[in-house]
């Protein structure tokens, strides 16, 4: 297993911006984002771009806990071509980390339908479906996860 080097994204750094984009966009093509929705996102949450040298090969999210519960979400995406790596715990450690210093007591995630790899890493890790829903004109479901309590 090789190390990543994570990299939080920042709304002035055009690079990183772009590969979180890029990698978010090839991951849930169903939910396409734009340079303006990615702008949003980095305001409200925190973003990271993993990198294997100099080669991004995955991203996060972590939407902190908002002021009336204490559940943050987890997301971590690796491109196919570097999955089963290690390179997806790494990255979903380093996230959930984040998740607990931001003051969470409850982990959720979402993953889309067809993401298989993703869904088996979510259960494998303790996840379970707690709901699942359909973005208006889309025909693929969202399923948003919980960790069981530790």
């Amino acid at each position: 297993m090789s190390t990543l080097r994570f990299q939080p994204v920042r709304p002035d750094d055009a690079v990183t911006l772009a590969d979180w984009l890029r990698i978010h966009n090839l991951i849930i093509p169903t939910a396409v984002l734009s340079m303006d929705d990615m702008h949003q996102r980095v305001r409200r949450n925190h973003l990271t771009v993993a990198y294997r040298g100099d080669t991004a090969v995955g991203c996060s999210t972590v939407r902190p806990p908002a002021d009336d519960t204490k559940a943050a979400t987890v997301i971590a995406r690796i491109l196919p071509e570097h999955r089963r790596q290690g390179h997806g715990q790494q990255l979903y450690e380093n996230a959930l980390a984040e998740a607990y210093d931001l003051g969470a007591d409850v982990i959720q995630t979402v993953v889309l339908a067809s993401n298989e790899d993703g869904l088996r890493f979510a259960e494998r890790r303790g996840f379970v479906e707690i709901d699942r829903y359909v973005l208006d004109g889309d025909t693929i479901p969202f399923i948003d996860l919980q960790l069981r309590p530790r």
